[in-house]
């Protein structure tokens, strides 16, 4: 049976969710790689790509799921998730840790070398950033659709100006703005 690689994006942002895909290749795809070494428009064209040619599941926690439970539980639970939809007897997640969840093997940088993680790996860059630049609509002031939700100095700027949105991940400490706190 086909190997299931498994990826997330979005484990250290300060706002959006924590999106997971699993994908099992069904043909080969011609340049796949870890989507952080990959341009947005060369994502952008492998994303059909690997859609046409896989089966695939992905899943997403919001900011109040990673708030409430914590990133460990729901990047166990997003590992449950895949596992239990995609039928597989070789389930590989990029990194160095199983979550608690049994079944499964790991592998550091599995994103750059194996084109199923890969292909996994842009699938939830890719719908990660997509809900980021629908969020930028929602919030204009915070320029999500440049920062992805990354803690850039003009994403902390915003916070410090216009306080959190329902996308922000309130329990995510920000050593920026704790200092100006403390400060004054």
């Amino acid at each position: 049976m086909a190997l299931c690689g498994i990826d997330e994006a979005g484990r250290g942002p300060l706002a959006g969710d924590l999106v997971m895909a699993g994908v099992i290749l069904k043909t080969p795809i011609e340049g796949l790689n870890d989507s952080k070494v990959l341009s947005e428009k060369k994502r952008e064209a492998l994303y059909p790509k690997i859609i046409e040619n896989s089966e695939y599941h992905i899943v997403s926690f919001s900011a109040e799921d990673i708030d409430q439970h914590g990133i460990s539980w729901c990047l166990g639970e997003g590992l449950k998730s895949i596992m239990k939809h995609l039928q597989s007897d070789d389930f590989l997640f990029d990194g160095n840790s199983t979550f608690g969840v049994s079944g499964l093997r790991t592998m550091v940088k599995a994103d750059a070398k194996i084109p199923e993680v890969s292909a996994a790996s842009i699938l939830a860059k890719v719908t990660r950033d997509r809900a980021m630049v629908v969020s930028a609509e929602t919030y204009p002031k915070y320029g999500f659709e440049k920062h992805k939700g990354y803690g850039s100095k003009a994403h902390i700027e915003a916070i410090r100006m216009f306080g959190y949105t329902p996308i922000h991940r309130k329990t995510y400490r920000i050593k920026a703005l704790e200092k100006t706190l403390f400060d004054t």
